[in-house]
């Protein structure tokens, strides 16, 4: 584990393996260890011959806590994982963002699509242009005394999550309170990147892969069968996927 600020918020990242470098960004309320490392995509990649970077995004993990939803949304973490390239000296990578950071990895590709390869969206499908709803009843859940006080089904499985991670849910409040902002079908149909778009297919929250790419003209959709949005994340098809797309 590393640690560099990026505009004065410290991120602790993870830089690991030789070759052509993907970075990964991670879901909300997860982390580099859980997302990446624990479902296997890390080792997968190193044995595929890549460089495998990645970053605990601010609020998440092992960076800076923040309590103020200003210092949040994706556009804003976009900017912490382009600085980590900065501070890597890479001037272009690949990026799979997972949920959240799919959204991220969005924001990154249209600010500053000189700095990527190939893009992987997964985890999120058509819901990254309708947006996703709940974000403040999330955002009490997290703030709530204890998992026995959230009775709304969605909202108690984001803390359940989030108690399992060990993160600090004042900080994920914030998050969420910022981080789930749409992001226009007119932008993304401007994505000229190679783009593999991934999800379940019992995701209920992300919507549709086929959907998403259909907006952006060099990209294709991938469905995983019989995986909801937690499943999918370490499934051997969606590995296969992206070692496919990522060697074309």
């Amino acid at each position: 584990m590393h640690y560099f600020h990026s505009n004065g918020v410290e991120i602790a990242f993870f830089d690991q393996g030789e070759g052509p470098p993907i970075v990964l960004l991670h879901g909300f309320a997860s982390n580099w260890m859980t997302n990446w490392v624990a479902t296997g995509w890390v080792a997968t990649l190193r044995k595929a011959g890549r460089r495998v970077i990645g970053l605990d995004h601010r609020g998440h993990g092992n960076s800076q806590k923040l309590y103020d939803p200003a210092h949040y949304g994706a556009a804003v973490m976009a900017e912490d994982v382009r600085r980590l390239l900065d501070h890597l000296g890479i001037e272009q990578a690949d990026v799979m963002g997972y949920s959240m950071g799919a959204r991220i990895a969005a924001f990154l590709t249209l600010n500053h699509p000189d700095r990527i390869g190939r893009v992987i969206f997964a985890g999120l499908g058509i819901n990254m242009v309708h947006g996703l709803g709940g974000a403040e009843t999330i955002a009490h859940a997290l703030e709530a005394r204890s998992l026995l006080d959230v009775t709304d089904p969605m909202a108690r499985a984001f803390r359940q999550f989030a108690e399992q991670t060990g993160s600090d849910l004042r900080a994920l409040a914030a998050c969420m309170r910022a981080s789930r902002e749409p992001i226009a079908a007119e932008a993304l149909k401007g994505i000229e990147k190679p783009v593999l778009v991934v999800v379940g297919g019992e995701d209920h929250i992300a919507g549709s892969a086929e959907a998403l790419a259909a907006l952006m003209p060099n990209a294709q959709a991938v469905s995983i069968p019989r995986r909801d949005h937690m499943k999918t994340v370490g499934d051997k098809h969606f590995k296969q996927a992206v070692l496919d797309f990522i060697r074309q």
